[in-house]
């Protein structure tokens, strides 16, 4: 491990929900998400189905495109996504 230049390392207990449902468009998510200490209060959401993630808070579903552009889905398809992460993405806690 001598070559290695660890930048950070560390380990903590999460919270990891999965979910798998279809939107009323019949796209259907497998998501995993993972709440940490990590990222302000923001969770890590990953779509099992296709390994894409990314860290997530409500800030964020506000941001245009970036669901589509994250997931790869089309607009529909993240306005459902964002639909259901706004009841599962809580706030943001800013520490420093």
């Amino acid at each position: 491990m001598k070559d290695f230049d660890f930048l950070s390392d560390s380990t903590e207990q999460t919270t990891t929900r999965f979910v798998t449902f279809v939107t009323p468009g019949l796209k259907r998510f497998d998501l995993a998400i993972l709440s940490t200490n990590r990222f302000y209060g923001k969770k890590l959401v990953t779509d099992m189905m296709f390994g894409r993630s990314a860290v997530l808070g409500p800030d964020d579903l506000e941001e245009e495109g970036v669901l589509e552009s994250v997931f790869r889905i089309n607009e529909e398809e993240a306005a459902e996504l964002a639909q259901f992460l706004t009841l599962v993405l809580g706030a943001v806690n800013y520490t420093d």
